[in-house]
């Protein structure tokens, strides 16, 4: 959830953009625990030779993050996703096994990833995350966070489904908060 998370404060005259540039989404992925610290010093390394190819994988990397928040709003509002969409999603989450591997683990097959050593390899680990959530049935756990000033999403795995912020600590303390006040 933490990657559809990367551009904050939508529908504002000011949204914030976590991934302003290629660099930055490296950065993001290493601290996701999507790419290892060598990984990550390697795409930085051919980013600098290439920057446009860069700039294009960052590009389709956007795309699928904004498709992802365009399902799940589809799917927060109970309408089914537009035919359009679904045809996006597809062949960004197709591209993310052009590279990988089957491998029989802990007796199931599982998709492996290949090693990271290409500029779109970062999208195709995406691509491959966002699969794995969307065929899962922690899709319709989906939620945006209920504090006006946030909407992050993030999936509700509590037991009677009704967490309503993404974080307790931060969006539910500050809501708390304001009914507090309201009532004094």
């Amino acid at each position: 959830m933490g990657f559809v998370n990367t551009l904050s404060a939508r529908g504002t005259a000011a949204p914030k953009e976590g991934l302003g540039s290629y660099a930055a989404l490296v950065e993001w992925a290493r601290g996701a625990g999507v790419l290892t610290v060598p990984a990550a010093t390697e795409l930085r390394r051919q980013a600098e030779s290439r920057p446009r190819e860069a700039d294009r994988v960052l590009a389709e990397v956007r795309e699928l993050r904004e498709a992802l928040h365009a399902l799940f709003s589809a799917i927060a509002l109970g309408k089914p996703p537009a035919s359009s969409l679904l045809v996006t999603l597809a062949g960004h989450l197709g591209a993310g096994y052009t590279q990988a591997r089957l491998v029989f683990q802990e007796g199931t097959l599982q998709w492996a990833p290949g090693p990271v050593a290409f500029l779109e390899d970062i999208g195709r680990e995406l691509a491959r995350a966002a699969a794995r959530l969307v065929g899962s049935g922690s899709l319709v756990k989906v939620r945006a966070c209920a504090a006006e000033d946030c909407r992050w999403w993030f999936v509700d795995d509590t037991r009677n489904h009704s967490r309503r912020w993404c974080e307790m600590k931060t969006c539910g303390n500050r809501a708390k908060l304001r009914r507090f006040r309201a009532r004094q």
